[in-house]
């Protein structure tokens, strides 16, 4: 009998393959929340400013956000399970020094590092699973499942948080990374076969620099919104860098020889309007997110484990969808009636959650609204991860699926910063004559928060739009030995 070869092995243990992926990107997702929750707690016990609070999230998005082009590249070239040892380990590594920090400044160290670390990781988690399941078939539901984990791990980041941070301590936020990444790198260096690397071209260095800087500047723009204004000097200079960085960085992609991002890449329709789909739902999911957690726990004054608990239907929901969509839907119908209806139903559940006030209760306010956004996800995540990586040849995998990973890392950040600044102005409008109370306060927070999911659901009808004009319709076509197409 001939012995099984590596590749071989690797097929015949795909779907646990798929369990170690998922472990990995949840790693990844949860942690944007998760140390969200700890934030109160941590800033007690090591005594910093509300002003160095911001730093301990901002410093994560700077590093992760500006890195995941170069992070997908690299893992193109080192081959994506070295990318994927490399980058659970460094996460690790880092998240195991945060929680033993003893002061603000090995905290924000420790975030940085776990971001560049998770600019490595992200990108060669979706390439693997890009040039694993390959099978229409498969792919459908190893992407169902791949996107409902990350959809869902914000929320299961809140959970998680709150239970550690209730029960355990503010350290074991970053701790529980530890044993995440002892899990998945075990799984890792079992099952993953050895790959060299499908790109060995040299690298585009006025590439890499224009890119990183330019998206540093970027995520650094909207994150300094937050904290001063649209109009301050820094925010305004941060985006003029950041629109010439990036405008050089396309013109050397167009002419350089060997580009750190091929321009074929972003050409198809289809993937523009998925990248365009992560980009809309992370501007929109971090308002939901973000606001309804400060309505449950300021106004309904649910505590941190009973927040994040709350947020389980929406869970139940997306992974519902996210299978029917992915396994179902999409290869017989492709990506563009789907992913519209799920920014249309987005969008129709954060207006409805707009109604909410200083009266309302979970279960008659928020509840059903909630269940109706997270159905909405599964239309969103699953299909847009698996279009964006789609017909993409092996050598560009990894920067393609860095793409996907940036579209939602700079929505989130657009979505912090947009919808920080207009709940501020919403809370501030709504004082105006009236007098300082608790209840007016009270009113004025709610009034904020609505504010928020109006402009989300907004958002989310404009996407809606943007994505039924950019996909193409037709359900995918696959020709034998060929990587699978959406449309013609």
């Amino acid at each position: 009998m001939k012995p099984e070869t590596e590749h071989e092995r690797a097929h015949r243990q795909r779907w646990l393959i798929l369990g170690v992926l998922s472990i990995a990107q949840l790693m990844v997702i949860l942690d944007g929340t998760i140390v969200n929750i700890a934030l109160p707690t941590a800033q007690k016990a090591l005594a910093f400013s509300n002003a160095d609070r911001q730093w301990v999230v901002t410093a994560y998005s700077l590093a992760f956000g500006s890195l995941l082009l170069l992070g997908g590249r690299v893992s193109d070239y080192i081959g994506r399970k070295n990318a994927l040892m490399i980058g659970l380990a460094g996460f690790a590594g880092a998240s195991a020094f945060g929680a033993a920090a003893q002061n603000f400044t090995m905290l924000v160290v420790a975030r940085t590092i776990q971001g560049m670390f998770g600019a490595l990781l992200a990108p060669a988690v979706l390439a693997l699973l890009t040039t694993t399941f390959i099978d229409p078939d498969e792919r459908g539901k190893a992407f169902a499942i791949y996107g409902a984990v990350a959809g869902a791990g914000g929320a299961i980041g809140l959970i998680l948080g709150g239970v550690l941070t209730t029960y355990a301590s503010w350290r074991w936020t970053l701790l529980v990374n530890v044993i995440i990444a002892a899990v998945a790198i075990a799984g890792g260096l079992t099952l993953l076969k050895h790959d060299r690397g499908e790109d060995h071209d040299p690298l585009d260095l006025q590439g890499v620099f224009s890119v990183t800087l330019g998206l540093f500047a970027l995520v650094f723009g909207f994150s300094h919104v937050e904290t001063t204004s649209w109009h301050n000097h820094y925010t305004i200079g941060s985006f003029v860098v950041a629109a010439i960085l990036l405008g050089y960085f396309y013109l050397v992609q167009r002419r350089t020889t060997y580009p750190l991002l091929p321009l074929r890449v972003v050409a198809d329709r289809n993937r523009g309007g998925s990248l365009l789909a992560m980009l809309v739902a992370g501007v929109g999911m971090f308002g939901m997110f973000l606001f309804l957690t400060y309505f449950m726990q300021l106004t309904l004054h649910f505590s941190a484990v009973r927040t994040g608990l709350a947020f389980l239907p929406m869970i139940f929901g997306l992974v519902i969808t996210a299978q029917i969509s992915n396994i179902v839907l999409l290869p017989k119908l492709g990506p563009r009636p789907l992913i519209p209806l799920g920014m249309a139903m987005a969008g129709a559940g954060l207006f409805w959650l707009s109604n909410v006030t200083i009266h309302s209760t979970y279960t008659g306010g928020v509840l059903l609204p909630l269940i109706v956004i997270g159905l909405a996800m599964g239309f969103i995540f699953a299909p847009s991860f698996n279009t964006a990586t789609l017909g993409v040849a092996p050598h560009d995998a990894g920067v393609a699926s860095a793409l996907v990973n940036t579209s939602q890392q700079i929505g989130g950040s657009i979505g912090t910063a947009l919808l920080n600044t207009l709940a501020a102005s919403a809370a501030t409008s709504f004082l105006v004559g009236k007098a300082p109370t608790a209840l007016n306060q009270g009113m004025a927070a709610v009034h904020s928060y609505t504010t928020c999911f109006t402009i989300s659901a907004w958002v989310f009808l404009g996407g809606a739009v943007a994505t039924a004009i950019t996909l193409r319709s037709g359900a995918p076509v696959h020709e034998p030995g060929e990587l699978p197409v959406v449309g013609h």
